[in-house]
């Protein structure tokens, strides 16, 4: 076992991703209500990084880079995955970079992440599906290891 490897308190490894489940949704500088709100989400389905956890609150770090804590009622453990990049991304009919396009992932959409192998992740938005290369999706890679426990 991984010598920093910390039991966390639902039992999940550390980071993972989640999503937003609930538009809206307060992002607090600690894990309480009482603690000062920073923003408030308005994206129901964001990717979001789970860095750090308490019982009921989780510490996450947001596409943008922001960092805040959350309540776990608020997160749902389906993946997705958001183009962060300002250009619009082609999804292609198979995972490699001859495919054929046949859909467009805008520009901070997000999409459900159903898939990836071999650098490539299948995404679905609004219907429509197609690969994509991982690098370009925030969310579709693994978390970094060794801050957390990952269960057997």
């Amino acid at each position: 076992m991984d010598p920093s490897c910390r039991p966390t308190p639902s039992g999940l490894p550390v980071p993972r991703y989640v999503a937003l489940k609930h538009d809206p949704a307060n992002a607090r500088v600690g894990p309480g209500d009482d603690y000062k709100l920073l923003w408030v989400y308005h994206a129901r389905g964001l990717p979001l990084m789970v860095v750090e956890e308490t019982a009921e609150w989780r510490r996450v770090r947001d596409p943008e880079d922001g960092l805040a804590w959350v309540h776990k009622r608020v997160l749902d453990g389906e993946r997705t995955v958001m183009r962060t990049l300002p250009s619009d991304l082609a999804l292609l009919d198979r995972p490699a970079a001859d495919g054929r396009a046949q859909a467009v992932l805008a520009s901070h959409a997000i999409a459900t992440l159903n898939t990836c192998k071999s650098g490539w992740c299948r995404v679905t938005a609004d219907h429509a599906s197609g690969w994509a290369p991982q690098t370009a999706l925030w969310g579709a890679s693994d978390p970094p290891a060794g801050e957390g426990c990952r269960k057997p």
